[in-house]
């Protein structure tokens, strides 16, 4: 997770936030749910957290974000956390998935969004400081169930 905050190209968080507050915010309690993909050595591939993306009358849409470790990028892990997101939302009762914040320049995730279903439904333009490409949109996704 380290990795991936800090470099500050696919992630709205903070890249100086402190180990706390990155457990807080990526560690959900129910009905939420937090995973981790591993090898068979235990090596820590990626990662995805899933929950309700409101409260109240829109606790029905799901959300969910991902992170893969740089070196196991291209191998499958983030398509395995998404269908597992899918199927989750779907056990759960819940009617669709909406990533509120994906960087475009991130086209790696967007283009497997798509593969799975999903469909870009707004755009906040230059709502995201890239690193080296400087104030590029952000997608909000959403996929029905």
């Amino acid at each position: 997770m380290e990795e991936v905050v800090r470099a500050g190209d696919t992630f709205t968080f903070d890249p100086a936030m402190t180990e706390s507050t990155a457990r807080e915010m990526w560690l959900l309690p129910p009905p939420g749910r937090t995973v981790v993909a591993t090898a068979g050595d235990g090596a820590v591939l990626g990662t995805a957290k899933m929950n309700p993306n409101q409260a109240g009358p829109g606790a029905h849409v799901a959300s969910a974000s991902y992170m893969v470790a740089v070196a196991h990028r291209g191998r499958g892990v983030g398509r395995a956390l998404v269908a597992h997101t899918i199927d989750w939302a779907r056990e759960a009762g819940y009617r669709g998935i909406q990533f509120n914040a994906v960087a475009a320049t991130n086209r790696g995730a967007v283009a497997l969004y798509e593969a799975l279903g999903f469909a870009v439904v707004g755009t906040i333009p230059g709502g995201f400081c890239h690193p080296a490409a400087g104030y590029v949109d952000l997608l909000v996704m959403y996929r029905a169930l």
